[in-house]
């Protein structure tokens, strides 16, 4: 019996070694991503793996999101943190260090962007609209060149942009919201953090006011 556990001692042992060796013989390319000896894109981690997720030939720019299940049921508003990341259009809602959502976004454009830093969630509105850009409407109804609310004509009306789950990161209008990401995945907003209607609602009711908000370069 004792052979015997020292048996599957030893073979877990040998199991971990070779696992850790295999890890160490992963060979990345000149974009960071995994190749084979031949220098061919490859993806050696499992299936449904963070690791796989980011090794992905089109990561960053995929439209996809990565979720950790698990850990999500395990995260509040009290353990929770928001990163953004300007350089790969990327959000990574967190729990501590560890990432729960990997998802896609789209900052300000370079005439007005989003200024890096640290906040933290200052509001939170569901029914969020803009005060500064949508649709202006003439007096029959029709869509008229423009918008903004300085341009509405005589009896016509403007209507702001949809900005649904609302995040406020700023007092001067800069928040995360829902918004169209452009699929060739590029900076596309007036300064604002958008994010796909799938994931916003879900980090909206598990972030509070105060929940801190990274924005990196």
């Amino acid at each position: 019996m004792k052979n015997s556990k020292y048996f599957l001692r030893l073979l877990a042992s040998a199991i971990v070694i070779l696992l850790a060796s295999c890890a160490n013989k992963i060979k990345l390319g000149p974009d960071g991503k995994p190749v084979d000896s031949r220098g061919r894109p490859t993806n050696p981690y499992p299936v449904g793996s963070y690791d796989h997720f980011k090794a992905e030939v089109d990561y960053p720019k995929t439209m996809n999101v990565w979720k950790d299940e698990s850990l999500l049921s395990a995260t509040n508003s009290d353990n929770s943190r928001i990163v953004i990341s300007l350089a790969t259009q990327r959000g990574f809602f967190m729990n501590g260090d560890q990432v729960v959502i990997d998802y896609p976004i789209s900052s300000g454009v370079p005439s007005r962007p989003t200024p890096p830093g640290s906040y933290r969630v200052l509001e939170k509105i569901v029914d969020k609209s803009s005060n500064s850009y949508g649709k202006v409407f003439d007096v029959e109804g029709n869509q008229v060149d423009g918008e903004t609310p300085g341009v509405v004509p005589e009896g016509g009306k403007f209507v702001g942009a949809p900005m649904r789950y609302w995040m406020r990161l700023t007092w001067d209008g800069v928040g995360h919201h829902i918004g169209p990401l452009p699929r060739s995945r590029r900076a596309a907003s007036h300064a604002c953090i958008r994010g796909p209607s799938a994931i916003m609602p879900i980090i909206y009711g598990k972030v509070k006011i105060g929940t801190p908000v990274t924005v990196e370069k």
